[in-house]
């Protein structure tokens, strides 16, 4: 019998470990600009599926700017707060459909005659779960039209030579879901304790 409820502890372990998939949705405001305002809004279905980004902006110049996702969600000194791209990974800058590119690189948005960007995408790399989640991160418009790393100096590979940061804001949870982090593994100790008691009825037999 002990054997049994041995078999049946792992088996609670494996089925305790496997990532809920909850749907979540982050919103950034972007902010610290004049004339600039937009919502950019982050859904991911599930943890295994792309991230799908819708982008409304309006007050931009017209033509193509960086976007990017920034590793601090810090605005306490105007954008120039949020840090670096953000990259975890430690990588090359590059473009969204490279293999090799920072998590943030989310490339450019281009904004029309009338200064309005709409537009919407799925992103395969950034996520809203685990620890690489983007939420709690900024986003960071910038003045320039972001090169992809495919320029000659040093900075392309860095920040594709975006220039200043013209808008951000900070990525916040925008869904109802009780756990932020679905795919951590959260619920580990609830199914564990249910697997334990289940064990210990099996030994009592």
């Amino acid at each position: 019998m002990m054997k049994y409820a041995g078999a049946i502890l792992i088996f609670g372990a494996l089925v305790a470990a496997v990532p809920e998939n909850k749907p979540l949705k982050a919103i950034a405001v972007l902010s610290q600009s004049d004339t600039v305002r937009g919502n950019i809004t982050f859904s991911q279905p599930s943890c295994t599926e792309p991230t799908f980004v819708e982008i409304t902006i309006e007050g931009v110049p017209p033509g193509p700017h960086g976007f990017h996702i920034h590793e601090r969600g810090d605005l306490s000194g105007g954008c120039g707060s949020t840090g670096s791209h953000f990259n975890p990974d430690k990588l090359h800058h590059g473009a969204p459909q490279d293999e090799i590119r920072h998590r943030g690189d989310l490339g450019n948005v281009v904004a029309d005659q009338n200064g309005i960007v709409h537009t919407s995408y799925s992103d395969s790399v950034i996520s809203l779960n685990g620890f690489n989640s983007i939420i709690g991160r900024a986003v960071v418009l910038h003045e320039s039209e972001d090169d992809l790393g495919r320029g000659t100096n040093a900075d392309s590979r860095k920040t594709g030579n975006a220039g200043g940061r013209i808008a951000c804001g900070v990525i916040g949870v925008a869904s109802h879901e009780e756990e932020i982090w679905p795919c951590s593994g959260g619920g580990i100790l609830k199914s564990f304790s249910f697997v334990i008691l289940f064990a210990s009825l099996i030994f009592s037999v």
